[in-house]
């Protein structure tokens, strides 16, 4: 009983003093491991990746890549310096890169490194679509999604150690069931909401990026009713997907097509 207790503690200490604010959610998010041991190891396997697949540079297409990416990068920095919170990307190593693939996907990774790959390109067409998918991939960096999965992984991993505790004394057969059970409520209940509340947030911030960077924030919406009809219907139910449905996110962008355009209108952005 004394070891659960002190389990325990520790387990809601960590909680209560490793939360940082995040400028662009404005919320206080976990962040049980430091910027400072992620990003070094978030560079190392980016370039490993890199070296791993065809990049592609000089195309237009990969300029468009890069030259979109910088203009979001620099409508973060905007939004940011007019906000108070000069300095925040200083650690951050802007990249973009153009892959050569026919995964209809893109990523970043920690610290600002993003690859698009080129099966996504039929979907995005225009600048608008590439600027829509360019801005929420940012904005996980921006909001520090990766530091906040690595920290519910380890709190997962800390409460499947408390739970093992918990039934040590009883019978194998309890200990396994009392373990999937854990498993299987903490990915639905917490690991999934958790992934799929992010992308809403990326999806929030990046519209209102592409929209100070001068793009029309409206065309996000078309950008995945493509994406929608591309897949085709063959995606899991929504409570078992790390993303939110297309029918969820293409109505979550049209309530905030009208707060990015007011935001943008701050930096002297109209849309018709």
């Amino acid at each position: 009983m004394k070891n659960r207790t002190i389990f325990f503690s520790a387990f809601l200490a960590g909680l209560i003093f490793s939360c940082a604010k995040n400028p662009f959610t404005g919320k206080n998010t976990l962040a049980l491991v430091p910027n400072s041991e992620i990003l070094p190891s978030a560079f190392q396997q980016y370039g490993q990746f890199l070296k791993e697949n065809k990049v592609i540079s000089g195309t237009s297409d990969a300029k468009k890549v890069e030259l979109i990416g910088v203009k979001i990068k620099n409508a973060a920095e905007k939004w940011l310096n007019a906000n108070g919170y000069q300095g925040y990307l200083k650690d951050y190593q802007w990249e973009y890169k153009l892959v050569d693939s026919k995964d209809v996907n893109a990523w970043c990774m920690p610290g600002g490194k993003i690859v698009v790959y080129t099966g996504i390109l039929p979907i995005t067409k225009d600048d608008a679509g590439l600027a829509t998918v360019l801005g929420h991939e940012v904005s996980h960096a921006l909001a520090n999604h990766g530091q906040q999965r690595m920290s519910a992984g380890l709190l997962q991993q800390l409460g499947a150690v408390g739970t093992a505790v918990a039934v040590g004394n009883k019978s194998e057969e309890t200990q396994q069931m009392a373990m999937t059970a854990y498993g299987a409520a903490t990915t639905l209940g917490g690991m999934l909401p958790f992934s799929r509340a992010h992308e809403s947030e990326a999806d929030k911030i990046g519209l209102t990026l592409m929209a100070i960077a001068g793009y029309n924030p409206e065309e996000a919406i078309v950008f995945w009713q493509r994406m929608s009809a591309n897949s085709g219907g063959n995606k899991p139910p929504e409570f078992m997907s790390t993303h939110p449905s297309d029918e969820t996110r293409i109505a979550n962008l049209k309530k905030l097509v009208p707060v990015a355009k007011a935001e943008a209108l701050k930096f002297g952005v109209i849309f018709k």
